[in-house]
């Protein structure tokens, strides 16, 4: 267990110190600390995480707990009053924060003794302690690999029904009982609103909107949802909006049993709709026993605007917004501008404005709607930066102009106000994967990402958590692992084309059979002939196994696609064009890609710089400059397997394999690769957490 109290690191020690200084304070938190260590939030939670592995809720938390298990051991104090001495405003939150770390709750006095006798110099005179020894469990660290690994295992396990259930929930679709279907908006938005104040909910799991939706019409019994998404407990609702009065009827079913065990009809005001909104999750939480902190209730009762006819036009904006086609953003900006025109302190319109521009912006080549995500996202920070939907505004922005640095603190700072949302480690397994290529950091979030989906059972959304973490296991060597996970997100969503393609290349790892990859690669481009990640991957396998015809054949389409549509995207395999077209004897027409190429290369700032610019050196003729850039990347850590799989099957780095340093740079590369490999599989091996 991490000694939060003597750190040997001079900026912890700092850390530490002002967090004791303000100990009783259960108001003190991330923002408090930054401003009085005088850094941004961005920063701390940087620094912090770089240097511990938690977040820095976590580690005020520890910190907290750390003190509070001195003051037991000295036995003056009782469990409420140490619990308030340290900061937690609720004893309960405290007794379950206290349980996880150190695997007993506070008021266990006989294990508290046994681990102070156990830490102190033994007296002859003292009772001696009879028994076994038993080890203290160690509460989850937010970033460590081996404890989230550890809930993977639990999970597969067969439920202990001497256990309480889990506090996994999942809110159905409610229902308009108004014969005026334009209400419907009105009930969707009042559902999303009590599962985002879920979501906000650390101690709950819950099952996402969009695998929720897909239960509109469904007609299985409650038992039958709760094994088919593994969710122990229902919310159902229905009601309507009359003139200004809301009627609403919530129930909250124990799941496997089928049993109610709550129900509520609410008659209120439609000026009363956020309490109402906080009411709903606050008992449903109280009534399965979910803790909820100061924090979190103070999140939850937030108002966001005192104007009713602004919050219509909200709803009404969501709803456009959460179209899974896509074809409502535009009309969504429009109803979220309105509600601007209503209200124009209204924090979160201004968000979803940017959010729904960058959605926008997505896949083209151009850009459109820099400055609006810019303007509306500064606004809503501006306005208020501790919210949620503020800072995923704000992280969005940053990819859109392709700051990856600060669009991964933004997204970190996100984890602290969503916990248990799995598309924001998604997110962040992107940035590490393409981005900012971490290996470490993407298995870490692709492993976080299952653990806060494990609710979203048969959902397109898992489907890609899967995926995630499957990718992030293959990108470190694991492919055993890999495939276990890739099979897992193909079952989960068999049309989930990125699946099946990645196992492809799982196979190869395994096989080293690049014909067989090639001959499966065609197959299920046959299956949906438009899918341009397909037809590049198609078309690479064809490259590397020098049959240049058939290569083009499938980068001409590549190039076709990416034109009509002015996509930015895959200008990485310009130079593998270029080549090709040059053993084609086709000279100028490679020349633009050439070009093209190293326009993108020079603007590449991520590890892989230096080996794309070798790449380009050795097509080019100059063995001597791609060597030197080879020898640089060598010096890298962290990379993807893939690039270590592929370095002796380029052709265009094969040009380079006459030269007397090429051999030894290449197995210098794949040595550091593995012997990084070797590391993660020891610490997991040694936790006892996986055989490998």
């Amino acid at each position: 267990m991490l000694d939060h109290l003597n750190h040997k690191s001079p900026f912890l020690q700092k850390v530490v110190a002002v967090i004791q200084v303000n100990l009783d304070d259960e108001h003190f938190g991330v923002t408090e600390l930054a401003e009085a260590l005088n850094m941004s939030r961005s920063n701390l939670l940087r620094k912090v995480k770089q240097e511990t592995g938690e977040s820095v809720s976590i580690f005020i938390r520890n910190v907290r707990l750390q003190n509070a298990y001195q003051l037991l051991k000295k036995d003056e104090l009782t469990v409420s009053e140490i619990s308030y001495r340290v900061g937690f405003g609720s004893t309960s939150y405290f007794t379950k924060c206290f349980r996880e770390l150190y695997g007993h709750t506070p008021g266990d006095s006989s294990k508290i003794n046994i681990e102070k006798d156990l830490s102190e110099p033994s007296n002859p005179d003292s009772k001696k302690i009879v028994g076994s020894k038993r080890p203290i469990l160690v509460g989850i660290g937010i970033l460590s690999i081996a404890a989230i690994v550890l809930l993977l295992i639990f999970y597969q396990k067969k439920d202990n029904p001497s256990k309480p259930l889990a506090k996994s929930v999942a809110v159905l679709p409610f229902k308009n009982d108004s014969a005026d279907s334009t209400n419907l908006y009105f009930m969707n938005g009042l559902m999303e609103a009590i599962l985002d104040n879920f979501q906000k909910i650390e101690d709950l799991k819950v099952t996402s909107r969009t695998t929720s939706e897909k239960y509109r019409t469904n007609l299985k019994s409650i038992p039958e949802l709760s094994k088919e998404l593994n969710v122990n407990y229902f919310v159902e609702g229905s009601g309507q909006k009359i003139g200004n009065e809301i009627v609403l009827t919530i129930q909250l079913i124990e799941a496997p049993s089928d049993k109610h065990l709550w129900s509520k009809r609410y008659k209120r005001e439609l000026k009363d709709v956020f309490e109402l909104q906080a009411d709903v999750a606050k008992s449903i939480a109280a009534e399965i026993n979910a803790v909820i902190t100061p924090k979190e209730q103070e999140r939850i009762e937030k108002i966001p605007t005192n104007n009713l006819v602004a919050y219509d036009y909200y709803l009404k904006g969501l709803t456009l917004l959460n179209d899974e086609t896509g074809n409502g953003l535009k009309e969504g900006i429009v109803q979220f501008k309105k509600a601007i025109q209503e209200d124009g302190e209204f924090v979160n319109a201004y968000a979803y404005i940017a959010i729904s521009y960058y959605y926008l912006d997505l896949f083209r080549q151009e850009k459109q709607h820099t400055e609006e995500i810019r303007n509306y996202a500064d606004k809503a920070m501006l306005l208020d930066a501790d919210l949620g939907e503020s800072l995923i505004a704000d992280a969005l922005y940053f990819m859109q102009i392709k700051d990856y640095p600060k669009a991964e603190q933004a997204l970190l700072e996100v984890l602290e106000y969503y916990p248990n949302v799995a598309w924001i480690h998604n997110f962040l397994s992107d940035i590490y994967a393409y981005m900012l290529p971490n290996t470490k950091k993407y298995l870490i979030h692709a492993l976080q990402g299952i653990e806060v989906a494990v609710s979203d059972k048969d959902s397109v959304s898992t489907s890609i958590t899967y995926l995630h973490l499957s990718n992030a296991l293959a990108q470190t060597g694991f492919l055993d692992e890999a495939e276990k996970y890739i099979n897992k997100s193909k079952a989960y969503d068999p049309k989930n084309h990125y699946s099946k393609y990645l196992h492809e290349y799982i196979k190869l790892g395994q096989h080293n059979d690049l014909r067989k990859t090639k001959s499966a690669l065609i197959e299920i481009f046959k299956q949906d002939t438009t899918k341009i990640d397909v037809i590049s991957e198609v078309a690479k396998v064809c490259y590397t196994l020098e049959e240049y015809e058939e290569a083009w054949f499938y980068y001409e389409k590549l190039i076709s696609i990416r034109s009509a549509l002015k996509l930015d995207i895959y200008h990485n395999y310009d130079l593998n064009m270029a080549f090709v077209l040059e053993q084609l004897g086709r000279k100028q027409e490679a020349n633009s890609f050439y070009e093209s190429y190293l326009a993108f290369a020079e603007n590449d700032q991520s590890m892989y710089t230096e080996l794309i610019m070798a790449a380009y050196h050795a097509a080019k003729g100059d063995v001597d400059k791609g060597i030197n850039g080879l020898k640089a990347f060598s010096k890298q850590d962290n990379y993807q397997y893939w690039f270590v799989l592929f370095l002796d099957k380029d052709p265009i780095l094969l040009k380079m394999k006459d030269h007397p340093d090429f051999q030894s740079t290449v197995q210098k590369i794949r040595t550091k690769f593995w012997e990084n490999h070797e590391e993660i599989k020891k610490m997991l091996i040694d936790e006892d957490i996986v055989r490998m």
